[in-house]
């Protein structure tokens, strides 16, 4: 009687096995390639927000002491804002987008919460301080039509406050031999007792950094 599977008795091929092989690595590279997708959807996927609130362990470390010049030449420091909670952001006022972008986007968030846009402050810090004097801050922010205090300090001041922040910035040279800054970009939401309660991130959806916003003087 013939075997009715002849092809098992036969060996393969060199040429057959590595076929066979490839074709196995491609089918378990799909397969891990299909999972990862899955789970970095899960976990950034369109109903995620687009910064969620960091943890507690990175909260506690955010913020600290500072002592600042504002505006009009007085000093702000770390206990001056405490008892209300307020929106801080560090850029320079040559910033040609997203400094501008920022501040305009929380301005339109403040005027969008109504009467509790008035139960925090915005706080802007230039980390230009060999440019930007207290004068030029103060024309800067009454640009965006909202109350913004505005405040600089020496190197050695900003350099305290940004580090205590865990904030960005340096300075980069330009072609015409003159510099921009490099920074981060996100707003830190601060609490009344001066810990971190969120951040707003550059890209994040305007729907996402006004209910942020809402929480925060909700806490309040």
């Amino acid at each position: 009687m013939a075997d009715p599977f002849p092809e098992l008795e036969e060996e393969q091929t060199p040429e057959e096995r590595a076929a066979g092989l490839k074709t196995f690595r491609m089918i378990a590279w799909l397969f891990v390639a299909v999972v990862a997708g899955m789970a970095l959807f899960a976990l950034f996927g369109p109903e995620r927000q687009a910064a969620p609130d960091r943890s507690a362990s990175y909260a506690d470390t955010v913020g600290g002491a500072f002592s600042l010049t504002a505006t009009d030449g007085s000093t702000v420091t770390d206990q001056s804002l405490r008892g209300k909670p307020f929106a801080i952001f560090f850029g320079f006022t040559r910033c040609p987008d997203v400094c501008p972008t920022t501040l305009a986007s929380l301005a339109k968030l403040r005027k969008q919460m109504g009467a509790d846009g008035d139960k925090f402050r915005i706080v802007f810090v230039s980390v230009d301080p060999g440019y930007d004097s207290p004068e030029d801050i103060g024309r800067y922010v009454d640009l965006f039509g909202t109350p913004i205090l505005g405040l600089t300090g020496s190197d050695e001041e900003i350099a305290k406050v940004t580090k205590a922040y865990h904030a960005f910035y340096e300075k980069v040279p330009t072609e015409s031999d003159d510099y921009t800054i490099d920074h981060t970009a996100s707003v830190y939401l601060m609490g009344a007792d001066g810990k971190l309660k969120s951040i707003i991130d550059y890209h994040e959806d305007p729907k996402t950094s006004l209910a942020k916003l809402k929480r925060l003087v909700d806490k309040a």
